[in-house]
């Protein structure tokens, strides 16, 4: 009975054995194994779902773009008049930083949107691309998608700032409210006699082009980060697929 024990014991741990080195062996070869053009596509567009995902939250949450430097919408520059004489216009600075604050809060508000944007435009990429993308610049792939979608993202998103923009926010006053208000004040002084003389001009920029192409760079330059990040950081890519696809450019 021992001896049969034994016996059984010894051929299970051969048996054992034989499968380890077997799943060793797949293990190697997957690894080994030159990259399909159908993984290079998954991955990139895995790592533009992840990159795109990340700055829509980045973005999206209070003071995503207020506090951020890098994206912080600030009054458009034909606005600069303003600032510069702002002590001309009663209550003026005051005005100034509440449009500041609410156009950052409405490119918050609008770019939550924008994940199913980009998912939908990332899936179009096509495989012939991917090699191509894949050896690249560190933002090949948000260059792409930005190449690709821009127009139409455009087209999608303004009506989204629009509706931000008229949404009413503090003490009941949309952003293009506070807007009309600060350059309608403004536009009185530089019409005035005085202000011809100062040679003033008025000021009628439209914010919802601005504040929409405003947000879409910013979405961008954080999707471009995400890219960076995944190509360069291994513990930036979260899953399978972008270990194996990106994996690929450590070795080279």
């Amino acid at each position: 009975m021992k001896k049969l024990l034994v016996t059984i014991f010894i051929s299970g741990m051969f048996f054992s054995c034989a499968e380890m080195q077997a799943v060793l062996e797949q293990y190697n070869f997957e690894q080994t194994a030159p990259l399909t053009s159908g993984e290079v596509s998954t991955g990139l567009k895995e790592a533009l779902k992840v990159g795109s995902v990340n700055a829509a939250n980045i973005l999206s949450i209070e003071d995503g773009f207020y506090k951020d430097e890098l994206v912080k919408i600030l009054l458009p520059p034909e606005a600069q008049t303003i600032t510069k004489n702002i002590s001309l216009i009663p209550g003026g600075k005051d005005l100034v930083d509440k449009v500041e604050i609410r156009l950052n809060r409405a490119a918050e508000d609008a770019v939550k949107e924008a994940a199913p944007i980009f998912a939908s435009a990332i899936t179009e990429m096509s495989i012939a691309d991917a090699f191509g993308i894949l050896k690249g610049g560190d933002n090949a792939a948000t260059q792409y998608l930005q190449n690709k979608t821009t127009g139409k993202l455009k087209d999608l998103f303004l009506p989204k700032v629009k509706a931000s923009l008229d949404k009413k926010l503090i003490a009941n006053i949309s952003t293009n409210e506070s807007w009309n208000l600060l350059t309608g004040n403004y536009n009185k002084v530089a019409s005035s006699f005085a202000g011809k003389l100062a040679k003033l001009e008025p000021v009628n920029t439209q914010l919802d082009e601005y504040v929409t192409d405003k947000a879409l760079q910013a979405l961008f330059l954080k999707v471009a980060e995400e890219e960076k990040q995944i190509r360069k950081d291994p513990l930036k890519r979260v899953n399978s697929i972008l270990k194996r696809v990106f994996g690929e450019l450590d070795k080279s």
